[in-house]
């Protein structure tokens, strides 16, 4: 059996910062979660209605870009067979929008880690701040997460 290629529990220290890949957000992204979520509130979907918007054209869902955030993250192998639960979005903040051909990426301050009662688990609280192409932060929340603790005898990351 592989090794799971993530982070274990033990590998999280507060103050560790981790950074995901970028991607390009895209009008399809948009328009494929408005027909996912069932949204299609014209600021999302309609440019003529947008013109006469702050934003000039439409946006992406928020909950679009929180998604599309667990995405880099699992793709920068962060979470890959080691995560074990989402326990906690908390002070969730849409601070701007993102439009069509704005790159974001996640950036994920450790802020504090605990075992839990159970001896193969502990959670792990992230600061994730979502920023674009020009280093704005377009999204932030704390996370709470549980994650698998290293299997004993594992000595990888000692």
């Amino acid at each position: 059996m592989n090794q799971p290629r993530g982070m274990y529990f033990e590998d999280f220290e507060v103050g560790k910062v981790l950074v995901t890949p970028a991607r390009t957000v895209t009008s399809t992204d948009i328009v494929n979660f408005a027909c996912l979520s069932g949204d299609f509130n014209e600021v999302h979907t309609n440019f003529e209605y947008c013109r006469n918007t702050q934003f000039g054209e439409p946006i992406a869902h928020g909950p679009l870009i929180y998604a599309i955030a667990g995405g880099l993250t699992y793709a920068s192998g962060i979470n890959d067979g080691t995560l074990l639960a989402l326990l906690e979005i908390a002070s969730w903040r849409i601070l701007a929008p993102v439009k069509h051909g704005d790159m974001i990426r996640v950036y994920a301050t450790v802020t504090a880690t605990r075992a839990s009662s159970k001896p193969d688990r502990g959670s792990v609280t992230l600061q994730r701040s979502i920023r674009n192409q020009n280093d704005a932060e377009v999204q932030q929340m704390t996370a709470t997460l549980l994650y698998r603790r290293r299997p004993q005898g594992d000595t990888k990351g000692d």
